[in-house]
């Protein structure tokens, strides 16, 4: 059959095999799509609802689509299309959890990490940065300079809620990764009393 039979649906068509369901069939089915198979069996660990994300990107259809899926999780979301209003936004109530774009008009999202790293009142805040770049120097900078996470563009509700996953704590609040590893040190090392 040519190319042109194809797609003028000429030839003759298989009729479309029902999807497995079950974990075995599942993880033979879809061996070559990695991540597949623990996504559809595990369940998502998500974020307490009301939990308040800032979403800084001066793309409106990036914001837009960040807002739809973080607000259909039972997200709080406030978003600023350029760094020094992220910046204020965050200055006026602290979110939670940060999603920022690194090339932004005026001051860029490395320029906004540091501001945010070197104020008292905003430095626990987790940081997810978000580029566009297929480079990994603008991940290894960002990693370096106090960002918690890293997503490159164009992302999926999936990866968006892994890396979300990531920073929970064990009361599903977002946090720092060093803060999670503290607390983790700090609970291995506490001594548990014999009950009585």
């Amino acid at each position: 059959m040519s190319i042109f039979d194809r797609l003028w649906g000429g030839g003759r068509k298989t009729p479309p095999q029902p999807k497995a369901t079950t974990p075995a069939a599942l993880s033979a089915e879809d061996s070559d799509l990695p991540g597949n198979v623990e996504r559809r069996i595990r369940p998502r660990k998500n974020a307490r609802q009301g939990t308040r994300a800032l979403i800084i990107d001066d793309s409106p259809t990036v914001v837009a689509a960040l807002r739809k899926v973080l607000r259909s999780a039972g997200y709080q979301t406030r978003e600023a299309l350029d760094a020094e209003h992220g910046l204020t936004l965050m200055e006026q109530e602290a979110p939670d959890l940060v999603f920022l774009d690194i090339i932004l008009p005026g001051m860029n999202g490395f320029g906004a990490l540091r501001a945010i790293r070197k104020n008292p009142a905003i430095q626990h805040v987790p940081v997810i940065m978000i580029s566009g770049n297929e480079h990994a120097t603008e991940q290894f900078y960002a990693n370096r300079i106090g960002a918690d996470d890293f997503m490159k563009k164009p992302f999926s509700r999936y990866e968006i809620f892994a890396r979300i996953e990531n920073l929970l704590d064990a009361e599903l609040v977002p946090r720092r990764k060093a803060d999670i590893a503290a607390g983790l040190a700090h609970s291995a090392a506490t001594p548990t009393a014999p009950p009585p």
